[in-house]
Protein backbone atom coordinates (compact mmCIF):
# COMPACT_ATOMS: atom_id res chain seq x y z
CA UNK A 1 0.00 0.00 0.00
CA UNK A 2 1.18 3.57 -0.52
CA UNK A 3 2.51 5.46 2.34
CA UNK A 4 -0.05 7.77 4.09
CA UNK A 5 -0.15 11.52 2.88
CA UNK A 6 1.41 13.75 6.22
CA UNK A 7 4.11 15.67 7.43
CA UNK A 8 7.29 14.67 9.21
CA UNK A 9 10.09 17.51 10.32
CA UNK A 10 9.30 19.01 6.93
CA UNK A 11 12.40 21.68 5.60
CA UNK A 12 10.04 23.54 3.52
CA UNK A 13 11.96 25.95 1.45
CA UNK A 14 12.99 24.34 -2.00
CA UNK A 15 16.52 25.42 -3.32
CA UNK A 16 17.33 29.11 -4.25
CA UNK A 17 17.71 27.75 -7.58
CA UNK A 18 14.25 26.11 -7.80
CA UNK A 19 12.69 29.26 -6.44
CA UNK A 20 14.39 31.36 -8.71
CA UNK A 21 13.54 29.28 -11.32
CA UNK A 22 9.89 29.23 -10.57
CA UNK A 23 9.75 32.90 -9.75
CA UNK A 24 10.98 34.13 -13.45
CA UNK A 25 8.21 31.61 -14.52
CA UNK A 26 5.58 33.06 -12.76
CA UNK A 27 6.26 36.66 -13.16
CA UNK A 28 6.35 35.99 -17.48
CA UNK A 29 2.45 35.19 -16.61
CA UNK A 30 1.35 37.47 -14.20
CA UNK A 31 2.67 40.96 -13.13
CA UNK A 32 1.48 40.45 -9.74
CA UNK A 33 -0.18 42.59 -7.24
CA UNK A 34 -2.90 40.82 -4.76
CA UNK A 35 -3.13 37.64 -3.51
CA UNK A 36 -2.12 34.36 -5.63
CA UNK A 37 -4.24 31.80 -5.44
CA UNK A 38 -3.24 27.93 -5.54
CA UNK A 39 -5.13 24.66 -6.23
CA UNK A 40 -3.62 22.09 -3.93
CA UNK A 41 -5.13 18.56 -3.88
CA UNK A 42 -2.32 17.43 -1.96
CA UNK A 43 -0.56 15.42 -4.50
CA UNK A 44 3.28 15.86 -5.40
CA UNK A 45 2.21 18.66 -8.08
CA UNK A 46 -0.13 21.05 -6.55
CA UNK A 47 2.36 20.78 -3.07
CA UNK A 48 5.52 21.30 -5.05
CA UNK A 49 3.37 24.21 -6.29
CA UNK A 50 2.29 25.73 -2.76
CA UNK A 51 6.20 25.20 -1.70
CA UNK A 52 7.56 26.65 -4.72
CA UNK A 53 4.80 29.84 -4.10
CA UNK A 54 5.32 30.21 -0.42
CA UNK A 55 8.74 31.21 -1.22
CA UNK A 56 8.96 32.87 -4.23
CA UNK A 57 5.84 35.09 -2.46
CA UNK A 58 5.78 35.26 1.28
CA UNK A 59 2.40 36.38 2.25
CA UNK A 60 1.16 36.79 -0.84
CA UNK A 61 -0.61 33.10 -1.44
CA UNK A 62 -3.67 31.39 -0.05
CA UNK A 63 -4.58 27.67 -1.03
CA UNK A 64 -7.72 25.90 -1.75
CA UNK A 65 -8.57 22.27 -1.28
CA UNK A 66 -11.80 20.87 -3.45
CA UNK A 67 -13.40 17.66 -2.30
CA UNK A 68 -15.72 16.07 -4.35
CA UNK A 69 -16.78 13.41 -2.30
CA UNK A 70 -15.96 11.01 -4.68
CA UNK A 71 -12.98 9.08 -2.51
CA UNK A 72 -13.33 8.01 0.71
CA UNK A 73 -9.52 9.80 1.14
CA UNK A 74 -10.50 12.57 0.00
CA UNK A 75 -10.88 14.40 2.96
CA UNK A 76 -8.23 13.02 4.93
CA UNK A 77 -5.80 14.48 1.81
CA UNK A 78 -7.74 18.13 2.28
CA UNK A 79 -6.83 17.72 6.14
CA UNK A 80 -2.66 17.50 5.32
CA UNK A 81 -2.87 20.15 3.27
CA UNK A 82 -4.61 21.95 5.73
CA UNK A 83 -2.15 21.36 8.42
CA UNK A 84 0.96 21.85 5.99
CA UNK A 85 -0.47 25.51 5.26
CA UNK A 86 -1.07 26.03 8.44
CA UNK A 87 2.58 25.19 9.09
CA UNK A 88 3.69 27.26 6.23
CA UNK A 89 1.09 30.36 7.49
CA UNK A 90 -1.02 30.43 4.78
CA UNK A 91 -4.53 30.62 4.63
CA UNK A 92 -6.29 27.66 3.21
CA UNK A 93 -9.83 26.40 3.11
CA UNK A 94 -11.41 23.14 1.98
CA UNK A 95 -14.25 23.55 -0.95
CA UNK A 96 -16.68 20.56 -0.79
CA UNK A 97 -18.95 20.25 -3.99
CA UNK A 98 -20.70 17.85 -5.16
CA UNK A 99 -20.75 16.19 -8.93
CA UNK A 100 -23.28 15.51 -11.18
CA UNK A 101 -23.23 12.04 -13.23
CA UNK A 102 -22.40 11.67 -16.56
CA UNK A 103 -19.31 12.49 -18.04
CA UNK A 104 -17.62 12.48 -14.25
CA UNK A 105 -14.67 14.18 -15.18
CA UNK A 106 -15.85 17.39 -17.40
CA UNK A 107 -18.32 17.35 -13.97
CA UNK A 108 -15.48 17.32 -11.44
CA UNK A 109 -13.48 19.99 -13.57
CA UNK A 110 -16.36 22.54 -13.81
CA UNK A 111 -17.38 21.73 -10.07
CA UNK A 112 -13.89 22.30 -8.94
CA UNK A 113 -13.62 25.48 -10.95
CA UNK A 114 -16.80 26.81 -9.91
CA UNK A 115 -16.60 26.13 -6.46
CA UNK A 116 -12.52 27.97 -6.60
CA UNK A 117 -14.21 30.64 -8.54
CA UNK A 118 -16.87 31.46 -5.99
CA UNK A 119 -14.20 31.64 -3.18
CA UNK A 120 -11.48 33.89 -5.15
CA UNK A 121 -14.74 35.98 -5.38
CA UNK A 122 -15.51 35.77 -1.57
CA UNK A 123 -11.85 36.36 -0.72
CA UNK A 124 -10.70 38.86 -3.35
CA UNK A 125 -7.76 37.25 -4.29
CA UNK A 126 -6.35 38.08 -7.60
CA UNK A 127 -5.40 35.19 -9.91
CA UNK A 128 -5.32 30.85 -9.60
CA UNK A 129 -2.54 29.14 -10.18
CA UNK A 130 -2.62 25.20 -11.20
CA UNK A 131 0.17 22.86 -11.10
CA UNK A 132 0.02 21.30 -14.62
CA UNK A 133 2.97 20.07 -15.90
CA UNK A 134 4.96 18.90 -18.77
CA UNK A 135 4.16 15.31 -18.09
CA UNK A 136 0.41 16.53 -18.25
CA UNK A 137 0.64 18.22 -21.68
CA UNK A 138 2.43 15.11 -23.51
CA UNK A 139 0.16 12.24 -22.09
CA UNK A 140 -2.68 14.60 -23.60
CA UNK A 141 -1.09 15.14 -26.35
CA UNK A 142 0.03 11.45 -27.39
CA UNK A 143 -3.36 10.16 -25.94
CA UNK A 144 -5.62 12.23 -28.15
CA UNK A 145 -3.56 12.00 -31.31
CA UNK A 146 -3.79 8.13 -30.71
CA UNK A 147 -7.72 8.74 -30.79
CA UNK A 148 -7.12 10.73 -34.15
CA UNK A 149 -8.39 14.31 -32.83
CA UNK A 150 -8.19 17.48 -34.85
CA UNK A 151 -5.79 20.81 -33.68
CA UNK A 152 -8.64 21.68 -30.94
CA UNK A 153 -8.33 18.50 -28.98
CA UNK A 154 -4.21 18.26 -29.55
CA UNK A 155 -4.08 21.91 -28.53
CA UNK A 156 -2.64 21.63 -25.20
CA UNK A 157 -3.77 24.01 -22.18
CA UNK A 158 -2.02 27.44 -22.55
CA UNK A 159 0.03 28.90 -19.55
CA UNK A 160 -2.21 31.53 -18.84
CA UNK A 161 -6.04 31.89 -19.56
CA UNK A 162 -8.99 33.01 -17.32
CA UNK A 163 -10.82 30.80 -14.74
CA UNK A 164 -13.86 29.30 -16.46
CA UNK A 165 -16.76 31.72 -15.95
CA UNK A 166 -14.76 34.46 -14.73
CA UNK A 167 -12.11 37.09 -15.92
CA UNK A 168 -9.86 36.21 -13.36
CA UNK A 169 -6.46 34.99 -14.79
CA UNK A 170 -5.54 31.45 -14.70
CA UNK A 171 -1.52 30.61 -14.49
CA UNK A 172 0.26 27.39 -14.86
CA UNK A 173 3.64 27.98 -14.24
CA UNK A 174 4.58 24.89 -13.83
CA UNK A 175 4.39 23.75 -17.51
CA UNK A 176 8.06 23.87 -18.00
CA UNK A 177 8.57 21.05 -14.90
CA UNK A 178 8.65 17.34 -14.98
CA UNK A 179 6.55 15.25 -12.93
CA UNK A 180 9.74 13.96 -11.36
CA UNK A 181 11.37 17.13 -10.41
CA UNK A 182 8.32 18.35 -8.72
CA UNK A 183 7.96 14.81 -6.76
CA UNK A 184 11.58 15.28 -5.96
CA UNK A 185 10.72 18.61 -4.43
CA UNK A 186 8.34 17.76 -2.02
CA UNK A 187 9.91 14.37 -0.88
CA UNK A 188 12.91 16.61 -0.43
CA UNK A 189 10.72 18.47 1.47
CA UNK A 190 9.59 15.76 3.91
CA UNK A 191 5.78 15.55 3.09
CA UNK A 192 4.79 12.02 1.91
CA UNK A 193 2.22 13.36 -1.02
CA UNK A 194 -1.61 11.69 -1.73
CA UNK A 195 -1.33 9.21 -4.24
CA UNK A 196 -4.69 8.86 -6.20
CA UNK A 197 -5.37 5.09 -6.66
CA UNK A 198 -5.99 5.88 -10.16
CA UNK A 199 -3.09 6.91 -11.21
CA UNK A 200 -1.83 3.76 -11.03
CA UNK A 201 -3.97 1.26 -12.31
CA UNK A 202 -3.79 0.51 -16.09
CA UNK A 203 -7.09 -0.19 -16.87
CA UNK A 204 -6.77 3.81 -17.71
CA UNK A 205 -5.37 4.85 -21.02
CA UNK A 206 -3.63 7.07 -19.59
CA UNK A 207 -1.61 5.50 -16.85
CA UNK A 208 -0.58 2.84 -19.97
CA UNK A 209 0.90 5.79 -21.67
CA UNK A 210 2.55 7.15 -18.67
CA UNK A 211 4.14 3.71 -18.14
CA UNK A 212 5.08 3.54 -22.32
CA UNK A 213 6.35 6.90 -21.88
CA UNK A 214 8.64 5.75 -18.38
CA UNK A 215 10.00 3.33 -20.32
CA UNK A 216 10.95 5.29 -23.71
CA UNK A 217 14.10 7.61 -22.37
CA UNK A 218 14.44 8.14 -26.30
CA UNK A 219 11.17 10.35 -25.96
CA UNK A 220 11.68 14.10 -25.78
CA UNK A 221 8.43 15.18 -22.99
CA UNK A 222 9.62 18.87 -23.04
CA UNK A 223 9.51 19.00 -26.79
CA UNK A 224 5.76 16.70 -26.71
CA UNK A 225 5.06 19.44 -24.46
CA UNK A 226 6.11 22.49 -26.49
CA UNK A 227 4.40 21.12 -29.52
CA UNK A 228 1.23 21.00 -27.34
CA UNK A 229 1.72 24.54 -27.01
CA UNK A 230 2.64 25.48 -30.16
CA UNK A 231 -1.07 23.71 -31.21
CA UNK A 232 -2.47 25.48 -28.79
CA UNK A 233 -1.38 28.62 -30.21
CA UNK A 234 -2.94 27.62 -33.72
CA UNK A 235 -6.05 26.54 -32.26
CA UNK A 236 -6.48 29.91 -31.37
CA UNK A 237 -5.60 31.18 -34.51
CA UNK A 238 -8.02 29.04 -36.31
CA UNK A 239 -10.58 30.37 -33.79
CA UNK A 240 -9.55 34.23 -34.76
CA UNK A 241 -10.07 32.82 -38.67
CA UNK A 242 -13.48 31.23 -37.80
CA UNK A 243 -15.09 34.64 -35.85
CA UNK A 244 -13.72 36.63 -39.11
CA UNK A 245 -15.59 34.47 -41.18
CA UNK A 246 -18.55 34.14 -39.29
CA UNK A 247 -18.87 37.64 -39.50
CA UNK A 248 -18.31 38.26 -43.25
CA UNK A 249 -19.99 35.16 -44.66
CA UNK A 250 -22.65 34.51 -42.49
CA UNK A 251 -25.84 35.98 -42.31
CA UNK A 252 -29.24 35.66 -40.72
CA UNK A 253 -32.04 34.27 -42.97
CA UNK A 254 -35.84 34.23 -41.85
CA UNK A 255 -35.74 30.41 -40.87
CA UNK A 256 -32.16 29.90 -39.70
CA UNK A 257 -28.70 31.21 -41.11
CA UNK A 258 -26.69 30.88 -44.81
CA UNK A 259 -23.22 30.52 -44.85
CA UNK A 260 -20.92 31.46 -47.95
CA UNK A 261 -17.63 29.98 -47.22
CA UNK A 262 -14.70 31.29 -48.79
CA UNK A 263 -12.05 29.89 -45.72
CA UNK A 264 -10.03 26.52 -45.66
CA UNK A 265 -11.99 23.68 -44.52
CA UNK A 266 -10.34 23.72 -40.69
CA UNK A 267 -11.80 27.42 -40.58
CA UNK A 268 -15.19 26.31 -42.33
CA UNK A 269 -16.03 23.24 -39.86
CA UNK A 270 -15.62 25.43 -36.91
CA UNK A 271 -18.32 27.74 -38.29
CA UNK A 272 -20.33 24.91 -39.13
CA UNK A 273 -19.81 23.59 -35.69
CA UNK A 274 -20.88 27.21 -34.08
CA UNK A 275 -24.06 26.96 -36.40
CA UNK A 276 -24.97 23.39 -35.65
CA UNK A 277 -24.66 24.54 -31.76
CA UNK A 278 -26.97 28.17 -32.64
CA UNK A 279 -29.60 26.57 -34.26
CA UNK A 280 -30.01 23.06 -32.37
CA UNK A 281 -28.92 23.72 -29.15
CA UNK A 282 -26.28 21.38 -28.29
CA UNK A 283 -22.49 21.09 -29.19
CA UNK A 284 -21.99 18.62 -32.59
CA UNK A 285 -19.25 15.91 -32.37
CA UNK A 286 -16.07 16.65 -34.75
CA UNK A 287 -16.93 14.02 -36.65
CA UNK A 288 -20.48 15.34 -37.51
CA UNK A 289 -19.33 18.44 -38.55
CA UNK A 290 -16.61 17.01 -40.96
CA UNK A 291 -19.50 14.52 -42.46
CA UNK A 292 -21.90 17.79 -43.05
CA UNK A 293 -18.82 19.87 -44.66
CA UNK A 294 -18.33 16.95 -46.74
CA UNK A 295 -21.79 16.18 -47.65
CA UNK A 296 -22.84 20.21 -48.44
CA UNK A 297 -19.61 20.48 -50.53
CA UNK A 298 -21.04 17.28 -52.51
CA UNK A 299 -24.53 19.77 -52.67
CA UNK A 300 -26.75 17.08 -50.67
CA UNK A 301 -28.93 17.93 -47.55
CA UNK A 302 -28.23 16.92 -44.60
CA UNK A 303 -29.44 16.64 -41.00
CA UNK A 304 -28.01 16.96 -37.48
CA UNK A 305 -30.56 16.99 -34.69
CA UNK A 306 -33.23 19.55 -35.34
CA UNK A 307 -31.29 21.09 -37.59
CA UNK A 308 -31.61 20.72 -41.93
CA UNK A 309 -28.75 21.97 -43.89
CA UNK A 310 -28.78 21.99 -48.13
CA UNK A 311 -27.14 23.50 -50.52
CA UNK A 312 -27.82 26.46 -52.60
CA UNK A 313 -25.94 28.52 -55.29
CA UNK A 314 -23.25 29.76 -53.98
CA UNK A 315 -23.48 28.74 -50.31
CA UNK A 316 -25.24 26.54 -48.04
CA UNK A 317 -28.88 27.34 -45.67
CA UNK A 318 -29.34 26.15 -42.39
CA UNK A 319 -33.05 25.74 -40.81
CA UNK A 320 -34.48 24.14 -37.88
CA UNK A 321 -36.55 21.28 -38.57
CA UNK A 322 -39.82 22.05 -38.16
CA UNK A 323 -41.82 20.74 -35.33
CA UNK A 324 -43.87 17.59 -35.50
CA UNK A 325 -47.83 18.00 -34.98
CA UNK A 326 -48.77 15.06 -32.10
Amino acid sequence: MPPRPGLSAIDARPAPDLIARFTADLAALWPGGGTLALAVSGGPDSLALLLLAHAALPGGVAAATVDHGLRPEARAEADMVAALCARLGVAHAVLPVSVDSGNLQAEARAARYAALAGWMADQGHAALATAHHADDQAETLLARLNRGSGVAGLAGVRARGVVPGTRLPLLRPLLGWRRAELGALVEAAGITAAQDPSNHDDRFDRVRLRQALARSDWIDVPALAQSAAHLADADAALDWAAQREWTERVERAPLGLTYRPQAPRAVALRVLARIVTELDGTGPRGSQVARLFDTLLARQPMSIGSLVARAMPGGWEFTRAPRRRS
